[in-house]
């Protein structure tokens, strides 16, 4: 009885340490995002800044005004579906975005493509998807649509903004081509300021952005950024917040597979250039990031461990990142 008694108490002990030990494992236990869960959590928060309007195409022009006061006019006439005039309601998606931390939860960034191909940062006043549609089908509009934007949104008018266009590719990331107007339809193209509004004149639905490209006269250089163990490209982000600049966001939008490090590769980051690096990835629904305050050194390497990530909901971090600097 004894014996039988023992045996007993030593299984239950065993139990109990080897209870234990799983625990503080799993605890210590870092499973990293998978590419389709860190996609989500930014097509989400995607999904939760999207207005709707609605109008009849017979209507002709409808303005629609959106929470920040951006009027948004359509020309119902001018609206085909497969080639054929439209009647009858449509459906208008709209997104605007005029801050870095909606920017980097929707995986939005302000990065602008150079006439060589290459990437450079842009200051934005204000990104934009407008998209019309009749039972769920996509609609083309051929005198193009126009936009009404307070400056207000994003510090004031600048004369230097142009229009530009959006270009996702295939990773589903985000950059801007110039908006090359032909005078189309005797259409004057572009966007100009006045009083407290920009007036922009639209070609086509899809991303657009008003911007200009960032201007530092520094000597430039790239820079490397490592993240921790089990993150890459297709799980995780590297973005970069320039101190003083509210409205805009790079993106670090390469990433070597032998050495695990993100790059800015176009040499196109100011040398003693203060920023915010932001490493940013999903966990358990939430986002998962690490800010570090950074002063840009040339060919510099940025390095973000597990230990210095936290979790946020996406509000959070959106206050958060617009906080920076």
């Amino acid at each position: 009885m004894k014996i039988t008694k023992h045996i007993l108490g030593t299984l239950l002990v065993s139990a109990l340490v080897f209870t234990s030990c799983t625990k503080n494992d799993n605890d210590n236990l870092i499973i990293p995002a998978t590419g389709e869960e860190f996609n989500a959590i930014k097509d989400q928060a995607l999904e939760n800044i999207i207005q709707n309007f609605q109008f009849n195409a017979e209507d002709g022009s409808a303005t629609f005004t959106s929470e920040n006061g951006v009027q948004i006019t359509i020309n119902g006439s001018c609206l085909t579906k497969n080639g054929n005039a439209v009647t009858g309601a449509v459906d208008v998606e709209y997104v605007e975005i005029f801050n870095k931390g909606t920017m980097l939860t929707t995986n939005k960034p302000t990065m602008g493509i150079l006439p060589n191909g290459d990437k450079a940062l842009l200051i934005s006043g204000g990104e934009f998807f407008v998209e019309a549609t009749q039972d769920g089908e996509a609609l083309e509009t051929s005198c193009g649509f126009q936009m009404q934007i307070p400056t207000d949104l994003t510090g004031g008018a600048d004369n230097e903004m142009i229009l530009w266009n959006g270009a996702i590719d295939e990773n589903g990331d985000l950059a801007w081509e110039e908006d090359k107007r032909d005078g189309a339809n005797g259409q004057e193209g572009g966007v100009f300021a006045e009083g407290n509004q920009y007036y922009g004149f639209f070609q086509s639905f899809g991303w657009t952005n008003v911007d200009r490209f960032y201007s530092d006269p520094r000597p430039k250089t790239t820079i490397l950024a490592a993240v921790p163990e089990g993150y890459d490209n297709t799980n995780s982000a590297v973005y970069l917040s320039y101190d003083g600049e509210e409205t805009a966001l790079a993106k670090l939008d390469t990433y070597d597979e032998q050495t695990g490090l993100f790059s800015e590769h176009y040499g196109q980051i100011p040398i003693g250039l203060e920023c915010h690096a932001i490493f940013a990835t999903e966990e358990d629904g939430n986002w998962k990031y690490a800010i570090q305050a950074v002063t840009i050194e040339e060919n510099g390497i940025i390095t973000f461990t597990e230990g210095e990530t936290a979790i946020a909901t996406e509000a959070q971090l959106t206050t958060i990142i617009n906080g920076l600097p």
